[in-house]
């Protein structure tokens, strides 16, 4: 929408934020200050936040259509969700970040994994038995996992999914089945009737996206939050989950 033709087109905008993200410089001014002259002098460092920020349907784009060409003919995926700190709990009733509407604002939630409570979203996502990411969404935290399952459903079929015990249900299992014969697997509770232990190969797979989560934070750092409005967190978490596609590719 500019009058002038800009020095760097959208294309190498989306290259320089995937490399950043992939030599782990998390925030925006250690990265200008780390660029050659000659790039710096191609764009400043605000206009390179606001064009970050509306090309994230873009960069999507291109994240879609490399984990959709890796993983073709795949038919078992795994769906999990992490929580995502916006702050600390004791800031949470002063913090104004990401309040900007009330639909997107973060609210307080429980992590049962971790056995914590926590201020921000949920990252709910699923993955391929290889590691790809497919599909994921961002949710304020008090979002039950069980919820995202209702999306998945027009975004999938003809598949099998692997979850833990948040998404047990057998009225959601016998929905997904019939309406877009997708087979749920959840571990069952000790204290339910007619109990059978989930079996070892699955147990085992579901560890797959937990090593992604745990990519993720230690080399992505996408617990560490610099963004003040959610469309800026959403982009965030967005650049770190395609970088991660990119490598793979």
């Amino acid at each position: 929408n500019q009058i002038r033709t800009p020095k760097l087109s959208d294309i190498e905008v989306i290259a320089l934020i995937l490399t950043a993200e992939y030599l782990n410089i998390d925030s925006e001014r250690e990265l200008f200050r780390r660029l050659p002259k000659r790039l710096s002098e191609c764009i400043e460092r605000s206009v390179y936040h606001r064009r970050k920020k509306r090309l994230f349907f873009y960069i999507e784009s291109l994240r879609e259509q490399m984990a959709e060409q890796m993983t073709q003919g795949e038919n078992h995926y795994i769906i999990d969700s992490m929580p995502l700190e916006v702050c600390k709990m004791s800031r949470s009733n002063r913090s104004t970040i990401c309040r900007e509407d009330i639909k997107t604002s973060p609210n307080h939630g429980y992590c049962a994994s971790q056995q914590m409570h926590f201020y921000g979203y949920k990252l709910h996502a699923v993955c391929s038995s290889a590691g790809v990411f497919k599909h994921f969404d961002l949710t304020p935290a008090s979002v039950h996992d069980i919820h995202y399952l209702n999306d998945l459903k027009h975004l999938m079929s003809d598949c099998e999914l692997n979850g833990d015990k948040g998404y047990l249900s057998h009225d959601v299992q016998i929905d997904l089945f019939e309406s877009c014969n997708i087979k749920l697997h959840v571990p069952m509770r000790k204290n339910q009737n007619n109990y059978k232990e989930l079996p070892w190969i699955m147990r085992k797979t579901r560890k797959r996206i937990e090593t992604l989560f745990s990519q993720l934070c230690d080399q992505f750092m996408i617990r560490r939050n610099y963004a003040k409005s959610f469309k800026g967190f959403a982009t965030r978490v967005l650049a770190k989950l395609t970088a991660l596609t990119t490598i793979q590719w």
